[in-house]
């Protein structure tokens, strides 16, 4: 939490007449800078509990807490408090008690139970593995939850005795399965997600699974004698990862039986209020690069499976039941804003909320949470470009923020401002969507340094969200460009598929079409632009410096450079080469050149900056390493950062945003921006 302001200063603030002149944001802000995630509404709509982020300067962690609130913003407190992780608040159906996961004791993650009307709590748990989120039984008296099981697999390399005293190596790792390794978790260790029920009276767990496959979050029958989950048992799961169906497991028996049977993902069962249906997510495989995530609704038995979905092209997440099982909620990104539906049986959809999101601190993607109680209160994480997620609630149309927790960083630090802008490709005349973000103290007469950032997945969207990353490029005087272009999500099935099979290509156009638009503006030097991004916006810029010269500089983050060495380098190889390229790559070593910026090195003169997690497994810094040397053998000023014990997620650690950011400052600062 942030610190507390002694008296005596306190009082010579308020004597200032709360006059402090704001000044521009600064990179150490970043520790001050808090948000809400995972707002759970209480089932009769009267509270919200959800988890409050925040971040240890001197440890270099993030933090969180489980707080409380009334739905009409009073009694805001604790639930847990310290230098701690919390998550996973959910309520129990009576409303009585809230299961939440926290490492308060001992750094050991644990389910715990809290009775709401005394705040007495007890650790259900005590194991060597991490459980996952609590669900509630229907008689609130078990907890369903999914936890990691070790297994013993004995290598078939038999070592001779070494002498007694004697320091030897430790011995070779064999490894014999498709999947080894996973970004942000290193090599795999041998085990599965398995499934477990637990009384809330406490005792031990009880597993319920056991085969050799990963089983995802589970939901309880109505009667409480059956759970529904996710999972892909068949013999060939590590060859199809997509092809999940949704199983149901009998407790009394241990029986297993599949409820869907279709090729292509099938998941997340939500069961009916009467107890009757479930609705799930999923899509028929086409292997395209991205397909709608769809909403199907099927009787408990598996039968009469229907696409509820169909007229509507956008995908569907987070599903919850209205209480009449008439129609369903979900969470949807809508031309980069993240609202929440609702959807009848018959299709017909409306929208509820809007402006969510806000749980990225590093670019401005649009992610978001809610939920709903029985009697129809929203609560969701309330986004927007001046301020990462606070709480809201919505009842009856009418919507109140419960939360401004940033309100004291930014009464003295200033921020960019943010506007939309849309422009016509070169390529094809396709509207374009994206967003402009000026200094602080921005001059319209004054002619400033561009950034162009590019956002990653392909298969993603940015939104009219805060950005800490994007507002510190700000406060350092560039002016900002990111976008969506083809291949971003929230536009639909069609414009996201605009690069199937065709990635990079002429989304360079779409980027350069916006690069033109904001120069037509008049306030932008258009000797002065850089370009950066990361994962797939690290793709499109080293992809951009290949195919112009325009830009004084790039920063390439966390990469893929050749696509014939990613697909078989990076976590999950039996996806890549399936779903982005028509086949294997001996098979089509054409295309994969073609669309690779390594094949494009010859071409650049932009001085280009490398910056890559060492531990990234998902693009992994041989990528990097390849376009460095390249760079250099070519004598193109060049250089490379590497952040030790980072993923692909380089701002999982405050300290490596910081890092990043910084970076990239630096090589731009250094490459003109001020001539």
């Amino acid at each position: 939490m942030k610190k507390t302001i002694l008296p005596g200063l306190l009082f010579l603030f308020i004597l200032s007449g709360f006059s402090q002149q704001k000044t521009p944001l600064q990179l150490t802000d970043i520790f001050d800078m808090e948000y809400v995630s995972d707002p759970q509404v209480s089932p009769d709509g009267s509270r919200i509990a959800y988890i409050r982020h925040f971040k240890d300067i001197m440890t270099d962690r993030n933090l969180s807490n489980v707080w409380v609130v009334n739905a009409d913003g009073s009694g805001n407190r604790p639930l847990t408090s310290g230098n701690h992780v919390a998550g996973s608040p959910r309520w129990s159906h009576d409303g009585s008690k809230l299961a939440f996961r926290s490492n308060m004791a001992d750094d050991k993650m644990k389910l715990y139970l809290m009775w709401m009307d005394t705040r007495e709590t007890m650790a259900l748990t005590n194991t060597d593995q991490s459980p996952g989120a609590p669900v509630w039984s229907p008689d609130d008296r078990y907890l369903a939850f999914g936890m990691f099981v070790p297994g013993q697999e004995a290598s078939p390399i038999k070592l001779p005795a070494k002498p007694e005293g004697a320091k030897w190596n430790d011995p070779p790792k064999y490894i014999d399965k498709l999947n080894y390794r996973g970004d942000g978790q290193g090599y795999l260790k041998s085990g599965y997600e398995q499934l477990f029920i637990l009384s809330t009276d406490g005792g031990t767990a009880r597993q319920v699974t056991d085969a050799p496959h990963d089983h995802g979050t589970p939901e309880w029958s109505a009667d409480g004698k059956q759970l529904f989950f996710t999972a892909n048992l068949r013999e060939n799961a590590d060859y199809e990862p997509r092809n999940t169906e949704i199983y149901r497991l009998d407790l009394g028996s241990g029986s297993v039986t599949p409820l869907t049977d279709r090729e292509g993902p099938d998941f997340a069962p939500v069961l009916s209020p009467d107890g009757a249906n479930i609705a799930y997510l999923g899509s028929d495989e086409r292997y395209q690069g991205y397909q709608l995530t769809q909403l199907y609704v099927m009787e408990v038995s598996g039968a009469n499976p229907k696409l509820v979905s169909s007229g509507f092209d956008r995908d569907i997440s987070e599903v919850a039941w209205a209480a009449d099982g008439k129609s369903l909620y979900f969470l949807y990104d809508d031309f980069g804003d993240s609202k929440i539906g609702n959807i009848a049986l018959n299709g017909r959809v409306q929208t509820l909320a809007e402006g969510l999101g806000g749980l990225s601190l590093g670019r401005p993607y649009n992610q978001a949470a809610y939920s709903v109680s029985k009697n129809g209160r929203l609560a969701y994480t309330l986004g927007g470009t001046t301020h990462p997620a606070d709480l809201a609630t919505q009842y009856k149309n009418s919507v109140t923020r419960l939360t401004h927790l940033n309100d004291d960083l930014f009464s003295f630090r200033m921020l960019g401002a943010v506007e939309e802008i849309r422009w016509k490709s070169s390529f094809d005349q396709r509207e374009i969507q994206g967003w402009v973000v000026k200094p602080p103290d921005f001059d319209p007469a004054k002619k400033y340094p561009m950034i162009l950032e590019i956002h990653g997945g392909p298969f993603a969207s940015y939104g009219s969200v805060f950005s800490a990353e994007i507002q510190l490029y700000a406060s350092a005087g560039y002016v900002v460009l990111y976008s969506n272009p083809r291949g971003s999500t929230s536009y639909g099935e069609e414009f996201g598929n605009l690069i199937h099979h065709d990635y990079p290509n002429h989304d360079y156009e779409d980027l350069m079409s916006g690069v033109d638009a904001v120069l037509e503006k008049g306030y932008v030097d258009p000797a002065r632009l850089y370009v950066t991004g990361g994962s797939g916006g690290g793709v499109l810029s080293a992809w951009i410096v290949g195919h112009t010269d325009r830009f004084k500089a790039a920063v390439v983050a966390k990469p893929v450079i050749n696509w014939y060495s990613f697909v078989l380098y990076a976590d999950g190889p039996a996806f890549f080469y399936k779903y982005w390229f028509p086949g294997l790559p001996w098979d089509h070593p054409e295309d994969y050149l073609r669309r690779s910026p390594l094949s494009y090195a010859g071409n650049v003169t932009t001085p280009t900056m490398l910056l890559t997690g060492e531990e990234d497994y998902r693009t992994p810094i041989a990528e990097s390493e390849q376009f460095y040397a390249a760079l250099k053998i070519r004598g193109v000023e060049s250089a490379m950062v590497r952040i030790p014990g980072a993923s692909h997620g380089i701002a999982d650690r405050p300290s490596n945003l910081i890092a990043k950011v910084a970076a990239v400052l630096s090589w731009f600062d250094t490459h003109g921006k001020t001539e």
